[in-house]
């Protein structure tokens, strides 16, 4: 039998997961340099060896609320207490999933009112494929069955997920993809190219969905995914009139637009869900991560009222299920979760110490020969490397720009993702300010050790 784990070193604790365990994105060089996390409190993470470092991407995106807030587990255990799990299939229910789904519903988006729950971000992209596939057919529209997303996207890798997803590292190791899915390009304002005539990128961009749909067939499109703010794609917001321009194509080709909020619901953004910011509301809506502030796994979607109403109408059941939909527990930490939003304000603090944070990264490496754009929304930053302002060229590959970038942060005491020439920032939304300034100082610095000067 092998020892305890117990006072072992970080070394000899990856020694030990090298044996048995295969990881997320698995890369055995890569992971054999890693960190065994032990603790985590507030902002910060500490690794076996007692390094304490800050969580800048507040993990995956989803400790918005920081770690080990004993409110959530102690509505873990209170629920755990009670009633563990029980099923949410038809003809069963509990109180946490009914109470959650009322707390969605008041402050989600006002057309959207009804709620499914998954485990995670990607069981609730195959559920949105679904559903809206479902609709289509009760609507007497059976062709309706292709799904349009963006390139730099991410929506998750289950199968149909991944097909979703547009960035193509996650596709090589599993094609061949599902027919019926396909990208445009992302609204990206640096890399979009301004219209010859002068008009607006946003627009021309958005008008790039109108090009697919008529493309694909409009009586062949059942949906269109896109996240308000592109995450893992390299922390991307859309221009100010992108999204209003989406919605009028949807409209006019009945196609649904479904927001995926993952990432920027609940507060990431300075808005409880990230298209308040444009004005504009989807028809689904999928969300995950910050809703148990990573406690637990916990997803879902939110359905317009007239698709809920398809729903419930349908003469044959939506043949649709996972095991864990509606947990108890999960939702009940879910909702201990929405009461630290609320009574902190983490969305406000998002909008606040984001925007001087946002300025401060422009102000430490605006300047920079290799920085070519520094972006944002809320507490959720992008900041890009290139080889040539000029031409807005990425280094080569093999120069391992992202490794070396990690490495700089990481020996500094920061712990954050690169998206190969991209640094995602995203700390808890409740980070202090000073722990904030660290951030941009150790981003800055590592730059400048890797990039030079």
């Amino acid at each position: 039998m092998n020892a305890p784990l117990t006072n072992m070193t970080n070394s000899q604790l990856l020694e030990r997961d090298g044996q048995h365990m295969i990881h997320p994105l698995h890369h055995t060089a890569g992971h054999n340099a890693g960190r065994v996390w032990v603790q985590g409190e507030g902002s910060f993470l500490t690794d076996a060896d007692g390094n304490r470092v800050i969580d800048g991407l507040s993990s995956l995106w989803n400790v918005s609320a920081g770690h080990s807030r004993p409110e959530l587990a102690e509505a873990a255990f209170r629920q755990m207490n009670q009633l563990a799990f029980s099923s949410s299939y038809a003809g069963g229910s509990n109180p946490p999933a009914i109470e959650l789904a009322e707390r969605l519903a008041g402050i989600c988006y006002p057309g959207i009112n009804n709620f499914y729950f998954t485990s995670g971000g990607g069981e609730a992209t195959d559920s949105n494929i679904k559903l809206a596939r479902f609709y289509w057919k009760a609507k007497g529209k059976p062709e309706k069955t292709r799904v349009i997303s963006r390139m730099w996207g991410y929506h998750g890798v289950t199968m149909a997920a991944m097909c979703a997803t547009g960035i193509e590292g996650y596709w090589k190791a599993f094609e061949p993809r599902f027919p019926g899915f396909s990208h445009i390009p992302s609204p990206d304002p640096y890399h979009y190219p301004q219209p010859e005539d002068g008009s607006s990128q946003g627009i021309a961009a958005a008008n790039e969905l109108e090009k697919e749909i008529l493309r694909c067939g409009a009586d062949t499109v059942a949906m269109f995914i896109a996240e308000p703010v592109q995450g893992a794609g390299g922390v991307i917001p859309a221009q100010d009139d992108y999204f209003g321009r989406i919605r009028e194509i949807c409209d006019q080709y009945e196609v649904l637009f479904v927001a995926d909020e993952v990432i920027t619901g609940f507060g990431r953004t300075g808005k409880m869900f990230a298209l308040e910011h444009y004005g504009v509301e989807p028809d689904l809506i999928q969300f995950a991560k910050s809703i148990t502030s990573g406690a637990l796994p916990l997803g879902g979607i939110g359905m317009s009222d007239e698709i809920a109403e398809t729903v419930r109408g349908s003469a044959s059941p939506w043949m649709h299920a996972y095991t864990y939909s509606g947990h108890p527990t999960t939702c009940a930490v879910a909702l201990a979760t929405l009461d630290i939003i609320e009574k902190e304000d983490l969305p406000g603090q998002a909008a606040s110490h984001g925007e001087a944070m946002l300025q401060k990264y422009r102000d430490a490496l605006g300047n920079h020969p290799h920085v070519g754009d520094i972006r944002g929304k809320g507490m959720m930053h992008g900041i890009e490397i290139v080889k040539d302002k000029a031409t807005k060229e990425w280094f080569e590959p093999s120069f391992g720009l992202g490794a070396k970038l990690t490495k700089a942060m990481l020996d500094r005491g920061l712990y954050t993702r690169v998206r190969s020439e991209i640094i995602c920032s995203a700390p808890p939304l409740n980070t202090d300010e000073a722990t904030l300034d660290r951030m941009v100082e150790i981003v800055r610095d590592a730059v400048i050790e890797v990039l030079g000067s």
